[in-house]
């Protein structure tokens, strides 16, 4: 898939979920249960044990659904290319590092960088961004975005971090590209209950599209 149609289909899917686990075995169920919950677009990060060969798997277990698969937490060049090579469709960084995101253009694959300053946001822009990441969003709220839109206002900002159920609209009628979560999707793992991750991300669908229907 190109990156134009990869950066197309996470617009339309409004929500990234953000897997994390203590295992392999834990960020598959995790996955699977939130496909199932509606959730299509999933940043699977480094943190997870042998992250690489966890992107491999899902990448070919989904390779022909609507399920786009990327990497998270990449806090490198080198790291990135083995993402991609293990069939990662996009790149998630927590911070701006410039030979990521050349290299990530240099195979035309999409990069989110996350940012915390304006600064930050242009020079991701200047080399090619199509959408930055406002991590840790927590730490500003909602209104971040407009701020940021205030100079910038042909930017695409994706919020992480502190996204919920309760707030997700908030950050869609700010103007949020797509919003991604983690924690508050994801919680039942902790305790194996796979089931209320599907639930969860059906409800995070439902929230989207509510906000979607209001702006």
């Amino acid at each position: 898939m190109r990156r134009e149609e990869v950066l197309k289909n996470i617009k339309e899917a409004g929500v990234v979920a953000v897997v994390r686990g203590d295992s392999k075995e834990e960020a598959l169920k995790i996955v699977d249960a939130v496909s199932k919950g509606g959730i299509k677009v999933m940043e699977l990060t480094m943190t997870v044990p042998n992250p690489v060969e966890v992107i491999k798997e899902v990448a070919e277990k989904y390779k022909d659904t609507d399920v786009i698969v990327g990497a998270g937490t990449v806090l490198d060049s080198e790291t990135a290319r083995a993402c991609i090579l293990a069939g990662a469709q996009f790149i998630v960084s927590p911070s701006l590092d410039i030979d990521t995101l050349k290299l990530c253009n240099r195979y035309k694959i999409l990069v989110m960088p996350g940012v915390m300053t304006v600064k930050d946001a242009i020079t991701a822009f200047e080399y090619g961004v199509d959408v930055v990441k406002i991590f840790p969003a927590n730490l500003y709220g909602p209104s971040v975005i407009k701020s940021f839109k205030g100079p910038l206002p042909q930017g695409d900002f994706m919020p992480t971090g502190g996204v919920s159920i309760a707030n997700l609209h908030e950050w869609i009628e700010v103007g949020a590209f797509v919003v991604g979560t983690g924690g508050d999707l994801t919680k039942g793992a902790k305790t194996g209950d796979y089931d209320l991750v599907q639930r969860t991300a059906k409800e995070f669908m439902d929230a989207y599209r509510k906000a979607k229907e209001r702006i």
